[in-house]
């Protein structure tokens, strides 16, 4: 094992939640919601770096034969247009599980880091609040990283931090990209990923039974990006003062946007099971994860 399995959560539940007895004649039924209905793109806000909200842009976002492709068939070059594609509810507590694949070659014009990479935001922007010219919103990054079949280790579900910072270890940290402990996955086969997401709390991602990376306490951060101090003002975010002032306001909710960074990335799932308010055992999403919710939001 490369990180903390799942039984461990369900252990953890068991010894923190302080109830006398669970219901034996409850029907603990979760109730996933797909985000993806496999069929067109209800629900979804598109953005690309240079135009309005709604424009797909030599479309970028496609749905074909029940998956959701971030593709770039139809352009000559890649010239920094960043894409995201944003679920329309935004959510504070809730286990996401997706499947993707990088496909083909990277654009022509795209960075050499964006060879098969890309990722799902969190606690992100909307899409309406994006400047016109924004590449990345403001955001907790899952980043999906691809094997190169050049047999060095490329950790996948790893975490990137536009304008954000978390606490790592214990302590504060302002490192952009922060790898996980996953396997490399070459190829263009199928990943799953499921992100554990406790509000402001605490975000796991998790691959199989692993737990591959963990942090803390998700809040803005003074420059957009911390490494090279790239700031609100080059990353052309509305308003940028309002974000450096708002430096270690904790992120306890936001949306949830797919990726799209020059190289083809595939989605066939994209679920949603809310925990918000789990901690009741009548809740029809309780599940045995060790999770800090609001019990006063139970989904019934």
């Amino acid at each position: 094992m490369k990180g903390t399995p799942y039984f461990l959560f369900i252990f953890l539940a068991i010894f923190f939640i302080h109830c006398q007895q669970t219901p034996t004649n409850y029907p603990h039924q979760e109730e996933w919601l797909p985000l993806f209905n496999g069929k067109d793109l209800t629900g979804w806000d598109i953005k690309i770096a240079g135009f309005e909200v709604g424009v797909n842009y030599l479309n970028t976002v496609r749905v074909e034969e029940g998956i959701m492709k971030l593709s770039y068939e139809d352009y000559d070059t890649f010239a920094y247009e960043y894409g995201h594609i944003y679920y329309e509810k935004p959510y504070s507590h809730y286990l996401l599980r997706a499947e993707y694949r990088f496909v083909g070659e990277q654009t022509p014009g795209g960075a050499p880091w964006n060879v098969r990479n890309s990722g799902i935001m969190l606690h992100a922007q909307s899409a309406k609040e994006q400047g016109i010219n924004q590449h990345f919103p403001i955001s907790i990054e899952t980043q999906f990283l691809g094997g190169l079949s050049d047999g060095n280790e490329r950790p996948t579900a790893n975490l990137c931090t536009p304008g954000t910072m978390v606490e790592y270890n214990g302590k504060l940290d302002r490192t952009h990209c922060i790898s996980s402990s996953s396997n490399t996955y070459d190829g263009d086969q199928w990943v799953r990923v499921d992100m554990l997401v406790l509000g402001d709390s605490v975000i796991h991602h998790i691959i199989g039974e692993d737990t591959v990376l963990t942090f803390k306490k998700p809040q803005i951060d003074s420059v957009y990006v911390s490494q090279n101090n790239f700031d609100y003002e080059q990353a052309e975010v509305p308003d940028p003062t309002r974000w450096r002032q708002a430096h270690g306001q904790l992120l306890n909710s936001g949306y949830i946007a797919l990726q799209a960074e020059s190289h083809s990335i595939h989605f066939r799932q994209v679920d949603l099971l809310n925990l918000k308010g789990c901690m009741d055992p009548n809740a029809k999403n309780y599940k045995s994860y060790f999770v800090e919710a609001d019990p006063d939001a139970c989904v019934y």
